[in-house]
């Protein structure tokens, strides 16, 4: 059926308003951190006055906020890999073998996502500086701190989990009938089958990692292997930071997260209608 031209006039309003709502903070960010005057905390920015990369340029020569991009970059692109192989690892065992003791182990693991990070800080705290066994000295102030604790996450071996359930056996039996092992069958008939579910963990993993804030804040202490998150802070509070350069190492910040989420919108919005179908 054919939309009249008031329907498609306040379609039209609709889309511009859900634009303007989701779309408008970001814009007052970039607009800020491309503005040269000066904005007080609190100052909304519709469109830069003189548009000027001074700001950006600053951020990263003086305050040095690419090494602090580093350290993020780092630490989440080898902590989303890590994360990703043992979650489907570990989703594979819960979804496709039978074991003694498998719906213990699928509560356990659901269990860690009902803990808030500031009940485990503590613990988590005396581990990390507990020294490990046969080096006598401990992961306290390296990249290892700030990866290790966020390998194993709940959220995507559940997700996966319920992705692997749904694949029928019977392409197991057929590849089993044509020889291939355990490590085939995973590599080459299961992974292949819940890409979308691949993509979207790996999509949450990757913000969730990228956010932390309270594990590098207790993990290191060394400046130089502060995360933007932990940066963003302490410039947050400091008196004599301009705003404008605040505004543009948070731009900065995001940069990655969108780009993460272009290269895999498409296994994304798969694994989205793929859950919705199956809901």
């Amino acid at each position: 059926m054919k939309m009249t031209i008031p329907q498609r006039i306040a379609r039209g309003l609709v889309y511009a308003l859900l634009l303007i709502v989701f779309c408008g903070p970001f814009w007052g960010i970039v607009a800020t951190a491309f503005t040269k005057n000066t904005v007080q905390p609190g100052q909304l920015v519709l469109w830069p006055s003189q548009p000027t990369l001074d700001h950006f340029i600053y951020a990263w020569k003086e305050v040095k906020v690419w090494i602090y991009l580093f350290n993020s970059l780092f630490v989440v692109l080898i902590a989303t890999a890590l994360q990703t192989i043992v979650s489907a690892l570990a989703a594979y065992a819960l979804a496709r073998k039978k074991f003694r003791g498998a719906a213990i182990v699928s509560l356990a693991i659901l269990s860690t996502m009902m803990l808030p990070d500031e009940v485990i800080a503590i613990p988590l705290y005396l581990i990390l500086h507990a020294k490990l066994p046969v080096l006598h000295t401990s992961i306290y102030n390296t990249y290892a701190a700030m990866i290790l604790p966020v390998v194993g996450w709940a959220f995507s071996v559940f997700l996966l989990t319920e992705f692997m359930k749904a694949i029928p056996r019977d392409l197991e039996d057929a590849a089993r009938v044509d020889g291939a092992n355990e490590l085939q069958i995973f590599w080459r008939v299961v992974l292949p089958l819940v890409k979308p579910a691949l993509g979207t963990a790996t999509i949450f993993g990757f913000l969730m990692i990228w956010d932390q804030y309270l594990l590098p804040l207790i993990a290191v202490d060394d400046r130089n292997l502060y995360t933007m998150p932990v940066v963003l802070r302490s410039l947050r509070v400091d008196e004599i930071m301009q705003q404008n350069i605040f505004i543009a190492v948070t731009v900065i910040a995001t940069v990655p997260c969108i780009v993460v989420y272009l290269l895999l919108q498409k296994q994304f919005n798969r694994g989205l209608m793929s859950g919705a179908v199956k809901g």
